[in-house]
C-alpha cells in the first residue's frame, strides 16, 4: 500500500513539474517577443514562433497524464482539484503561448519601422509578463495571497491598455500613413491584454485548487471595457 501511495504522490509531483516547466517556457516566450518588439529584431521574434509548437506538445503531455491520473487513481477532494486545476492551467499556459507568437508575427511584419508608442507597449507587455510568472509562483507554492495579489492587478492591466489604446488612436489621427503599423500594434496591445487576463485565470485556478471554491468577488476591471465596446463598434 505504501508503494502505491509513494506511486501516486510522484504522479502529482510529476504532474506540478510540467505545468512548472509550461509556466517557464511560456515566460520565456513573452521575454522574447516584448524584446524582439523593443529591437525591431525579426530573427528573434522568428525564433519565438518556432518555438510555439513546444508548448502545444507540453499541453498534449500534460494533458495524457491527467487522463491517465483520472482513469487509474480515480482521485477524490484535494486531489482531485489538483489534477483539474494543472489542466485548466496548462490550457491558459498554451494559449498565452499562442498571443505570443501572434505578437512575434508582427513584429516580423511591422519589420524596422519604428513607431512612437512602441516603448508603452513594452511597459504594457512587461506588466502582464510578471503578472503570469507571479501567478505561476503562486500555483507552485499554493500561495492563495500571492494569487490574489495578481488577480487584482487586472484593473491596473486595464488601465494600461486603455491609455494605451488612446495613445494608439492618437497617432493614427497625426500620422494616417503609419495606420497600418499602428494598426499592427493595437492589435499586440490586444494580445498582451488577453494575456495579463489569462494570468488572472491562472490566479483563479489556484485559489481553487488550495480553498476548494471559486473566488467570491466579481473581478475587478478598468475602463479597457469601454475600449473594447469602441473598437468593435469603430
Amino acid at each position: 500500500m505504501d508503494h502505491v501511495i509513494k506511486e501516486y504522490e510522484a504522479e502529482l509531483v510529476r504532474l506540478r513539474s510540467m505545468v512548472a516547466e509550461m509556466g517557464n517556457l511560456t515566460g520565456e516566450q513573452l521575454d522574447g517577443v516584448l524584446e524582439a518588439a523593443e529591437g525591431s529584431d525579426a530573427n528573434a521574434a522568428a525564433r519565438i514562433v518556432e518555438r510555439e509548437p513546444q508548448a502545444d506538445r507540453l499541453e498534449l503531455q500534460i494533458d495524457h497524464h491527467v487522463i491517465r491520473l483520472l482513469a487509474t487513481r480515480q482521485p477524490v477532494a484535494v486531489d482531485l482539484r489538483e489534477i483539474l486545476s494543472a489542466l485548466r492551467i496548462a490550457n491558459e499556459l498554451e494559449r498565452i503561448c499562442d498571443h505570443a507568437e501572434d505578437m512575434a508575427r508582427r513584429v516580423i511584419a511591422l519589420g524596422m519601422t519604428p513607431i512612437e508608442p512602441l516603448r508603452s507597449l513594452v511597459n504594457l507587455g512587461r506588466f502582464a509578463t510578471t503578472m503570469v510568472k507571479d501567478a505561476m509562483l503562486a500555483y507552485a507554492a499554493a500561495d492563495v495571497d500571492k494569487a490574489q495579489q495578481v488577480w487584482d492587478r487586472d484593473e491596473e492591466l486595464d488601465e494600461m491598455y486603455a491609455a494605451l489604446f488612446r495613445e494608439l488612436l492618437a497617432a493614427m489621427m497625426e500620422n494616417p500613413h503609419r495606420i497600418t503599423a499602428t494598426t499592427h500594434l493595437l492589435l499586440m496591445a490586444g494580445d498582451i491584454q488577453r494575456a495579463g487576463d489569462r494570468a488572472t485565470n491562472i490566479a483563479e485556478m489556484v485559489h481553487y485548487r488550495v480553498i476548494g471554491a471559486a473566488m467570491e468577488e466579481e473581478r475587478p476591471k478598468g475602463d479597457a471595457s469601454q475600449v473594447m465596446m469602441i473598437s468593435t463598434t469603430s
